[in-house]
């Protein structure tokens, strides 16, 4: 078998490369070993906000007194993932489809580079290439001692399959998968207790953005010891005992049901033989790239969670799309802004540059904000925490913004829009937003960072 282009890997960023590949003309086949859509259709990003939304009903049910409700929600945890099993299906028979309809050969098995030119199928195929683009994704790192192969250590793949609540979760890790697995679980009803190494959880954000997330799920009765590394568990009859360590060598133990291990994601390389193509990879195992994606191997490059940083649906699906263009020919689309959220109550969303961003790089900024708690929309959706901040240049561009609250989501998109083409603060404040909705928000925030401010006080 021969090809133009050949795809190793079905997720987002793999299946996207392959699309837009035969989108323009190129003699495309992707190999994949499990299932199109990757983790993020299959095991991550659409299963974890599927439960996010279900256990948000729950919680919405659950204090809905507030407005003169009264409901006692019965949760069946097994019909729940059921119809989440059913939405990721619809999703990834989709995306199998679109990618016979744009004329993508998809070839079911493992491939191994036998040199820069060929993969060997584990059917025993050979397909020849004239481009490769590796897309094999992450998976979750293992702590010493933690391995996903004893029954009550879990990855996040299994607690987004578990059919009950475990009476008692210990989360090791307070990332975005530790938070936003910490808050399904205590909405249906486990003790979650949550162990972390570092002394603030979601590290990469500053912390008025991550407050909002911490007094949430404090109220949900999450408790989160922070300074503290799991180190061994123990079976004590039906409790699993685990133990944590400080840096002082204090140590704790916790008896729970199951242990959740959340301590980040590493790329998936093993048995691909990447020697053979002559790509390289860095200390920590991440394929090296260019900003099109290519590899140390000129016909080969790597996109998505395999080759690093920012590990991220979104930013997978846009390298699929520049490696696929420079292949063909084209010039490929610049990214000027990479939008990150954690889909947390209340979400964090983030785009561009934060005020310090933008003082080390030389910029005096003009910063505005806008609280959701003088939000009329907001407070009628009984979400009024948080707040919008835009961040610009001194001529008036924005260069980032950042959002904690309710749909922060969806909202970071005109911030995004607003980074990538060099809107002005005067261009979203004159922008009439519909009222009363929560992006009035971040016209608001213009407004304030331009010190107009109607409905929030000027600095």
């Amino acid at each position: 078998m021969e090809t133009e282009l050949l795809v190793v890997g079905g997720g987002p960023a793999g299946y996207t490369a392959a699309i837009r590949g035969a989108q323009r003309g190129l003699d495309v086949a992707l190999v994949e070993d499990g299932l199109i859509g990757g983790t993020c259709l299959n095991h991550g990003c659409i299963p974890s906000k599927a439960l996010l939304s279900g256990t948000g009903t729950v919680h919405e049910m659950e204090t809905a007194s507030e407005m003169g409700i009264y409901v006692e929600p019965y949760v069946d945890l097994g019909e729940m993932v059921a119809w989440k099993d059913g939405v990721v299906d619809r999703l990834t028979d989709g995306v199998a489809a679109l990618c016979r309809q744009n004329g993508v050969e998809l070839v079911d098995g493992f491939a191994r580079f036998v040199d820069e030119r060929t993969v060997a199928v584990d059917d025993g195929r050979e397909i020849e290439f004239e481009n490769a683009v590796l897309a094999t994704g992450s998976r979750p790192i293992t702590l010493p001692g933690f391995g996903f192969d004893a029954d009550p250590i879990w990855d996040s793949r299994r607690a987004l399959a578990a059919e009950r609540a475990p009476p008692r979760l210990l989360v090791v890790g307070a990332g975005y998968i530790g938070m936003e697995l910490s808050t399904i679980f205590a909405r249906l009803g486990s003790d979650v207790t949550v162990v972390e190494m570092l002394e603030e959880p979601l590290p990469q954000y500053e912390s008025d953005l991550t407050d909002p997330v911490l007094e949430s799920v404090a109220e949900l009765g999450v408790d989160i010891n922070f300074g503290e590394a799991a180190t061994n568990w123990h079976e004590d009859g039906r409790d699993v005992v685990v133990t944590t360590e400080t840096e002082d060598g204090e140590e704790s133990t916790y008896s729970v049901d199951e242990v959740l291990v959340a301590v980040g994601r590493e790329p998936v390389t093993a048995g691909l033989n990447l020697g053979a193509a002559a790509v390289e990879t860095d200390d920590r195992g991440f394929v090296e790239t260019d900003e099109h994606g290519r590899t140390t191997a000129e016909n080969v490059f790597a996109v998505g969670d395999v080759a690093g940083e920012p590990m991220l649906a979104h930013a997978g699906m846009h390298e699929g799309i520049v490696a696929a263009e420079t292949v063909a020919g084209e010039d490929p689309p610049e990214a000027r802004a990479v939008p990150a959220v954690v889909f947390t109550a209340p979400e964090i969303a983030t785009v561009g540059l934060n005020p310090d961003e933008a003082r080390a790089e030389g910029i005096d900024p003009l910063v505005g904000e806008f609280p959701f708690s003088a939000s009329g929309r907001a407070m009628t959706t009984r979400e009024a925490t948080g707040f919008v901040r835009l961040v610009a240049a001194g001529d008036g561009r924005v260069v980032g913004g950042q959002i904690v609250g309710p749909e922060a989501s969806e909202l970071i998109a005109e911030i995004g829009l607003a980074v990538q083409e060099g809107v002005t603060l005067e261009a979203v404040a004159e922008t009439i937003h519909t009222h009363p909705t929560l992006s009035e928000a971040t016209m608001e925030a213009a407004e304030h960072a331009l010190g107009r401010a109607i409905h929030t006080a000027n600095r």
